[in-house]
Parts: structure tokens; sequence; C-alpha cells
């Protein structure tokens, strides 16, 4: 049943690797001239609006910010997940842990496309990765015996280090995010909402990915054998993350020609701190 379970996984992600390839190249190389347009939003705020591409009608800041997502995952986070195919078919402890944490990094991203993002020619394709890389999830979870998932790592396991991350991580969020949220209500939204109706990231941000760091964190400290399976996913998808993110800044700069140094080294901070915490993370899995 399991290998059976295996087999199914491994042919799921091949599918949704491709997909994403497939989106993730049409979005750089059909993104339009970088020609925009002036708006001005029902709610008064003046943005440039891309004015051609399969991104048109997203602000030109979006659209940067977006090609930097597109870079990342077309040359990282898709090879990654076409590697870990083999060792997902083995039924490899590493590989599914591994697996699911670059499913996490493609199931948010695409969630937050097609959320967030004008209505385009992409559309479906956005809702069939981020609803792909969920049952992929899923399954793959299905296959692992989480109540004795303790055991399966060793003393090595930076149960401490990981707790520390996913903390600091929640209360990052939770201050960056209120902080807009709370300028945005008191009336000042240029260059926040960007012609959108609402956050949406930030409520992706404050609903999702907060309480799961919180929730990781404190299973983690208490050596719950849960704890071992979101820590050893939440670090993979730490690192894609971080390292996306500052992918975005760089293209936003290349549109923009202002470099956004504060994000930029905090981003790299923390993926350079997220990769130490995950290479200890995987080299305490035991043999099988």
């Amino acid at each position: 049943m399991k290998s059976n379970k295996h087999s199914i996984s491994t042919l799921l992600c091949l599918a949704i690797a491709l997909l994403t390839a497939v989106t993730a190249g049409t979005g750089l190389l059909l993104r339009g001239d970088n020609s925009f347009e002036t708006i001005t939003s029902v709610r008064g705020e003046e943005y440039q609006m891309a004015a051609t591409g399969v991104y048109v009608y997203n602000a030109l800041r979006v659209v940067a910010e977006g090609i930097g997502w597109d870079v990342f995952t077309l040359v990282f986070a898709v090879p990654a997940l076409l590697i870990v195919l083999p060792f997902l078919h083995r039924g490899s402890l590493r590989g599914q842990l591994f697996a699911i944490g670059i499913l996490a990094y493609l199931f948010y991203q695409y969630l937050m496309y097609a959320m967030a993002w004008a209505f385009g020619p992409l559309f479906l394709l956005f809702i069939l990765i981020y609803s792909l890389s969920l049952v992929a999830i899923v399954l793959i979870i299905s296959t692992i015996d989480i109540t004795t998932l303790d055991q399966r790592f060793s003393a090595k396991f930076p149960r401490r280090g990981m707790s520390a991350l996913c903390f600091v991580l929640a209360a990052f969020l939770i201050l960056m995010w209120l902080q807009r949220i709370l300028t945005a209500l008191d009336g000042n939204i240029e260059g926040i909402l960007l012609g959108q109706t609402t956050l949406v990231v930030q409520a992706l941000d404050l609903g999702l990915i907060v309480p799961l760091a919180i929730f990781t964190g404190v299973s983690a400290l208490r050596g719950r054998p849960i704890g071992y399976l979101l820590c050893s996913t939440v670090v993979v998808k730490a690192v894609a993350m971080a390292i996306a993110i500052c992918a975005m800044l760089f293209s936003a700069w290349a549109y923009e020609g202002t470099l956004e140094i504060a994000p930029l080294l905090l981003f790299a901070a923390a993926a350079g701190v997220s990769f130490w915490l995950g290479v200890r993370m995987y080299r305490s899995i035991l043999p099988q």
C-alpha cells in the first residue's frame, strides 16, 4: 500500500514540477516590455500598472517582485523537486520531508498569486499548482508514521535552534505587517495597496505562517513527534522563501533602480540561518 502511495506521490510531484516550470517560464518569457500606465485606484492611490505581458493589470512593483519569484522557482525550486523524486519513490524519509518543504513553498507562492494578482491567462495554472501541491503534501504525510517520528532522529536534532527561528519569524511578521496594516487603516495607503482591494500577503502570513511557526516552535521545544515533521519541512520552506524574497528584491531593484538594503540583509541572514539549521536537521536523521 505504501509502495503505491510512494509511486503516486512521485508522479504527482513530477506533474507539479512540470506545471510549475511552464508557469514560471511563461511569466519570465512573456512578462511584457515594462511599459506601464499611471493609474488612480478607487481609493485615490496613484500607482504604475503594467500595460503588457501575462502579468498585465498588476502594479509594476508587483510584477517586478513576481519576476524575482519566478526566477528562483524556475532555477532552484523546480530542479530541487525533480532531484528529490527518486528518493521520494524509494520512501526515503529525507526525501519525503524535503519534498514536503518544496511543495509547501509552491503551495504558498501560487496561492498568493491566485489570490493577489490581477486575473490573467495563468490564473488556472496558479490554482492547479497550489491545489495539487496541497494534495501531494497530504499524500506524502499519510505515508509517514508521525507517532514514532521522533525515534528517527538523533539527539543532534536542533530543537532549540529551530524553535528560536520559528518564534523570531512569527514575531517579525507580526511586527512588520501590523505596522503596515495600521498605516493603511490610518488612511495612508500610498505604496501599500498598489491598486489591490485588500492586503492578501499580510492576510496569508498572519493567518497561516504565523500560527504554523508558533505551533512548530512549541512542538519542537516539547519534543513532540509532530514537531520533527514540521521543523524538517518548515526549514526547507524557510530557506526557499528567504532566497526567493532576496531574488524579488533584486528584481525590483532592476525595475525601479533602488535596492532595499535592510530587507535584503535580513532575509539573506534568515536564509543562511535556516540553511545551517536544515543541514544539522537532515544530518540528524537516522539510517533506515
